[in-house]
């Protein structure tokens, strides 16, 4: 059997099934516990970048000698990470252009090594071991089915020559078990690094009002309160971005996770007027306008693939009926700033990122990584344009939500630190 971790405890949830709740009492900002990652990978776009072992991102890394595509730190690092990358070595070289496996497949792929070799429970599995993560198999539709036959073709296809395989119906578990239970990493301004999964964190419940936030220093994963918490008290994250209101977001976690939040908010929908705001006009907005623009804006979202003019255009019809607070009203707007980031238009970029912070400071909970992130950029941008004293009260405000959320030793809030220092 195992000790556990301390502090927290496995119990059956109200509701919910298995989850995780605190045996002492913690104050905001504190860690409950970390956990490295069973297994991880880092993102193909970030090759070259960052090191595959700790995904340190810094110049000047050592390619591996064979594939010349995988970069590490040092040799320590290197010799650290080639039990999973010898999956990918010699196929790398062999398939040229043509090595295209998923992400979910390149992870998937290193679980099913790691399980091979390993003699006891690892440090990720102090609670719950790998093979007892829910699978929700039987809820995947035909869609999700169709994309996990392509991902085990993917796995087939490059890695079979590395790894003895399970059977076929061995291996839908395993990628329904990742698809349920992966997180992705992300960097301080949430851009993607790679994927992981946490057993031990995988038992934490979801709620629009979470109690915990998960951070990542390197691969592993820091649980932090985010609210002060007292024994007995479940451990709750949020398990999709909660700005966007009621019915969205349990269309996500129904289609994502296969079930309906009954937290508070959720019932309540407190925020859900201010997030579904519309213009005040003389004549009030017939509800199926209104209905038929919310619609759209889904629509809109969800096709958004073009750059400024249709940003413009979509805000600008939006916003002859949505308020500036609405969520949609918002989404496009920080989809607005990417683009003019993209196309090196840092004055409008700013001009979008100073509205939407406005409404983010109201709309999300207090310590919220989307928040931090979005006065990371703004502050960035300000420094670019010579802006320093604003530059450094958003960075500050970043820093602030950032030492609750990742703690105040991370390697991150030292980078800002240096950062701010050097303006």
């Amino acid at each position: 059997m195992t000790g556990g971790i301390a502090g927290v405890e496995r119990f059956d949830s109200p509701g919910k099934g298995r989850g995780l709740r605190v045996t002492k009492a913690f104050k905001v900002g504190e860690l409950l516990f970390s956990s490295p990652a069973y297994s991880y990978v880092l993102s193909m776009k970030e090759r070259g970048s960052n090191c595959e072992c700790c995904f340190t991102r810094k110049e000047g890394l050592a390619r591996c000698g064979k594939c010349r595509k995988a970069c590490y730190c040092n040799v320590k690092c290197q010799k650290a990470d080639w039990a999973m990358h010898k999956l990918e070595c010699s196929a790398m070289t062999a398939f040229g252009e043509n090595w295209c496996p998923s992400e979910m497949a390149r992870l998937v792929a290193r679980i099913l090594a790691k399980k091979k070799t390993q003699k006891e429970r690892s440090a990720s599995e102090k609670i719950l071991l790998i093979e007892d993560i829910q699978s929700h198999e039987e809820d995947v539709d035909n869609e999700k089915r169709e994309m996990t036959e392509l991902d085990v073709a993917g796995l087939h296809r490059y890695f079979s020559k590395h790894l003895d395989l399970p059977d076929h119906k061995d291996l839908l578990t395993v990628f329904s078990q990742v698809a349920c239970n992966g997180f992705t990493i992300e960097d301080d301004e949430l851009s993607h690094m790679g994927t992981a999964i946490y057993p031990d964190v995988a038992l934490i419940n979801h709620s629009c009002l979470p109690s915990v936030i998960v951070t990542y220093n390197g691969t592993s994963a820091e649980i932090r309160a985010v609210k002060d918490m007292k024994p007995g008290d479940e451990v709750l994250i949020s398990y999709i971005d909660l700005l966007y209101p009621t019915d969205d977001r349990n269309n996500r976690l129904r289609e994502s996770y296969y079930f309906t939040c009954e937290c508070q908010e959720c019932k309540s929908k407190s925020k859900d007027k201010v997030k579904l705001k519309v213009r005040k006009q003389s004549d009030p907005i017939e509800q199926d306008v209104i209905n038929n623009m919310v619609r759209y804006a889904r629509k809109t979202i969800r096709e958004f693939r073009a750059l400024k003019t249709m940003c413009e255009q979509s805000l600008e019809e939006m916003g002859a009926i949505f308020d500036d607070s609405n969520v949609y009203m918002l989404h496009m707007m920080y989809q607005a700033m990417g683009v003019c980031l993209y196309m090196q238009d840092p004055d409008r970029a700013i001009a979008y990122g100073e509205k939407i912070i406005k409404f983010y400071n109201k709309l999300y909970p207090p310590y919220s990584l989307n928040v931090s992130s979005l006065y990371l950029k703004l502050g960035r941008l300000y420094m670019l344009m010579d802006r320093h004293s604003v530059g450094i009260s958003a960075l500050k405000k970043a820093m602030a939500i950032m030492e609750v959320a990742h703690g105040k030793d991370h390697f991150y809030l030292k980078e800002l630190r240096k950062e701010m220092a050097q303006k």
